[in-house]
């Protein structure tokens, strides 16, 4: 069965597009711990980081800094942040999380509730970045 991530790359699952080539998605996350908080992706359907091909893992991260550019041009903040979990979605991804401290990245405190046209008003912000 393919992860709602590959879902949402095949299109079957609606998702606020940030940043999009061949090879990658960025989409906020709907449950984020700030506003701006982006997953990144690699749309080939892979469990595990760290059993990412070597190429498409060494591609990953200046598509992410792309990305993290927009995040900082749209959100104030003095830095984004990175977490590599995976525990949550099969799938391989990057969470940048734009933050002014450590604590900033706990995902205990991710602020449900969020509502579709908040997510849509800050893709909208982050695409044009």
């Amino acid at each position: 069965m393919a992860s709602i991530f590959s879902r949402i790359v095949a299109g079957e699952i609606p998702c606020h597009k940030v940043l999009e080539d061949e090879h990658f998605l960025a989409f906020l996350d709907i449950d984020p711990l700030r506003a701006g908080h982006t997953l990144v992706i690699p749309k080939q359907e892979v469990d595990y980081l760290f059993d990412v091909d070597d190429a498409l893992l060494s591609a990953m991260l200046p598509f992410a800094k792309q990305v993290a550019i927009k995040i900082k041009r749209v959100v104030p903040c003095r830095r984004v942040g990175m977490l590599v979990l995976g525990m949550e979605v099969p799938h391989a991804h990057l969470h940048l999380v734009p933050i002014n401290a450590e604590r900033d990245l706990d995902l205990g405190q991710a602020r449900p509730g969020i509502t579709p046209e908040q997510l849509a008003e800050m893709a909208e912000l982050l695409r044009k970045a």
